[in-house]
């Protein structure tokens, strides 16, 4: 990753006395961090010493162990900041009350990082539904897959105060505690009482590399149209980011709010559950996406007590069009809030 680092200006004054006061005396108009944490950081919030309020994300990359990275401060901003570093393992690295006018070099050791994770452990480049903040809502996919159930990926519903549904038709449905959730696998089933419809069966077996295969799910969702979006692609490898044996790769492009959707073969069936995206670190990677295996979330929800439908050989093949139409009827928008988030 290339960083740009703003130039820090040295005076050399020949006497002490020969130094303007104010200049002498100026704050520092940007300042720098060091990430010594031994992770790669993810997020960097920084905020007014004390202050209540979180603030936005100030990373645009990722910071790599050992990285440095320069922030402008600009004209009449606090000079005493509380800094908080999120890193891969959904840890922080917190540094308060830090006064970046008088030292402008911040570097957050692993004795600053939190030793309780505060949510799920991130996937390679999520861009699902990230793990939202007290008070925010965010949303997510999801898909019946037998009465009263629906499937969808765990950091969707991570640490949710309330979880609710939007059908096709467009009324809400709210799914009831608890949710049977797997964290290393990224799965999650909820319970919706009442809910029937058509389930979307699993293939038994894996696709091969090269098959066609379709996203539908809901991205975006608040800025695109409030219909369910499609998505082409093909089986790229049978196996995740590092040789993840859980995981699938496909070349169908996922948005934020994909998260949890079927992925598709072309008859309908299910083989995947989309969970995650690679995203470069030194240039953007193309359509390099992840999913749950199949054979993974039918025994996740064999032991969760449901039982999925499965289908052979013997559905007929179909094209987009109409595999779009099978899984309309199934799929759902899943919204979650977090603490006093308005309905």
């Amino acid at each position: 990753m290339r960083f740009l680092l703003l130039p820090v200006l040295a005076l050399a004054l020949a006497s002490p006395a020969l130094a303007p006061p104010a200049l002498a005396q100026a704050p520092a108009s940007s300042w720098r961090l060091l990430n010594r944490t031994g992770q790669e950081a993810v997020g960097l919030v920084s905020t007014e010493a004390g202050a209540a309020a979180r603030g936005r994300n100030r990373l645009r990359q990722t910071l790599p162990a050992g990285a440095e990275k320069t922030f402008r401060r600009r004209a009449g901003q606090p000079c005493r900041l509380d800094i908080r570093l999120r890193l891969a393992d959904g840890r922080e690295a917190v540094a308060t009350g830090q006064d970046v006018c008088a030292n402008p070099l911040v570097a957050l050791e692993p004795g600053a990082v939190q030793p309780t994770p505060q949510q799920a452990p991130p996937r390679p480049g999520r861009r699902g539904a990230a793990a939202p903040r007290e008070g925010s809502v965010s949303s997510g996919t999801g898909f019946l897959v037998a009465a009263d159930r629906v499937m969808t990926n765990q950091h969707v519903v991570n640490n949710c105060a309330r979880i609710t549904l939007r059908a096709p038709g467009g009324h809400r449905l709210a799914a009831v505690a608890p949710v049977q959730a797997n964290r290393d696998l990224d799965l999650a089933v909820l319970r919706v009482p009442g809910l029937t419809g058509p389930v979307l069966p699993f293939r038994p077996d894996l696709p091969r590399r090269g098959e066609d295969v379709i996203t539908y799910g809901h991205p975006l969702s608040g800025l695109l149209s409030s219909d369910a979006k499609l998505t082409r692609g093909e089986v790229s490898g049978l196996a995740g980011f590092r040789d993840n044996p859980a995981n699938l790769q496909f070349s169908a492009p996922l948005q934020p709010g994909n998260s949890g959707g079927p992925l598709l073969d072309m008859r309908g069936r299910v083989v995947g559950i989309t969970s995650a995206s690679l995203v470069g670190r030194r240039e953007p990677m193309q359509n390099v996406n992840f999913a749950v295996k199949a054979d993974r979330a039918i025994a996740f929800l064999r032991a969760a007590g449901v039982t999925p439908a499965l289908a052979g050989e013997t559905l007929p093949a179909r094209g987009a069009v109409e595999v779009g139409e099978i899984a309309e009827r199934s799929v759902f928008l899943v919204r979650c809030e977090m603490g006093d988030a308005a309905p």
